[in-house]
C-alpha cells in the first residue's frame, strides 16, 4: 500500500474552505458567535437586562448598526450593538486580529465534532481571553447546531471531483491539563475548475 504525506498549510486550507460549501458554514458560525459575544459585551456594560429596573443600570440599549468585516474566510455582515449614550465600544475587532488562526481552527473543530459547551467556551476564551456565562454558551449552541447539521447532511452533487485527497491536519489541543497533538481528518476534492474544495471531515 502506498502512503502519501501531504502537509496542509493554513493558506491552502483557507483556499479550500473558500471554494467549498464550508465557506458559507464558517461565515454563518463566525457571525453567530461574534454577534452573540458583542451582545454579551453590551449586557455587561449596561449591567441590566432589557426593560429591567435596576440601580446598577449604566446605560440603555439603542439597537444595532451593520458593519462589514473582511477576514480570511470572507466578508461578514455583523450587527454591532449600540447604547443610548454612545459610550459602549466592543473590543471584539481588536482582540480577534490577534487570534484569528486559533479561532478558525476552533470553528473547524466544532464543524468536525459538533457543538459542545466546552468548545464554545474555548472559542470565546481564545478569542477574547475571558470566560462567559452558561446561558450565553447555551444560546450560541442553539443557533449553531442547525447550521452544522445542515453542512454535514448536504449533498455533493453540485460538482464532479476529478481527484480526491484524504489527509490529516495535526493541531495542538489541551486535554486533561496537558497539550497533546490531535488529528483532524480532511476529505478534499479537486473540482472541474481545478479548485480545491473541502468535502468533509
Amino acid at each position: 500500500m502506498t502512503y502519501l504525506n501531504i502537509n496542509l498549510k493554513l493558506e491552502e486550507l483557507t483556499e479550500a474552505v473558500l471554494n467549498s460549501d464550508m465557506n458559507t458554514l464558517m461565515k454563518t458560525l463566525a457571525i453567530t458567535v461574534f454577534n452573540a459575544y458583542m451582545e454579551e459585551e453590551r449586557h455587561q456594560f449596561i449591567q441590566a437586562a432589557p426593560h429591567e429596573r435596576s440601580d446598577q443600570r449604566q446605560d440603555y440599549r439603542n439597537g444595532y448598526y451593520e458593519r462589514q468585516w473582511t477576514l480570511s474566510i470572507g466578508t461578514l455582515k455583523l450587527q454591532v450593538p449600540r447604547t443610548r449614550s454612545g459610550e459602549f465600544k466592543t473590543e471584539l475587532f481588536e482582540r480577534y486580529q490577534r487570534n484569528e488562526q486559533a479561532f478558525l481552527l476552533s470553528m473547524m473543530e466544532m464543524v468536525i465534532n459538533g457543538v459542545s459547551t466546552r468548545k464554545v467556551t474555548k472559542i470565546v476564551h481564545e478569542l477574547c481571553g475571558e470566560t462567559v456565562s452558561k446561558s450565553f454558551v447555551s444560546d450560541v449552541m442553539k443557533r449553531l447546531d442547525p447550521e452544522i447539521e445542515a453542512f454535514k447532511n448536504r449533498t455533493l452533487t453540485h460538482s464532479h471531483f476529478r481527484y480526491l485527497y484524504l489527509d490529516a491536519l495535526y493541531i495542538k489541543v489541551r486535554e486533561e491539563n496537558r497539550v497533546v497533538s490531535k488529528a483532524v481528518y480532511l476529505a478534499q476534492g479537486i473540482n472541474e475548475a481545478n479548485k480545491r474544495e473541502i468535502i468533509g471531515f
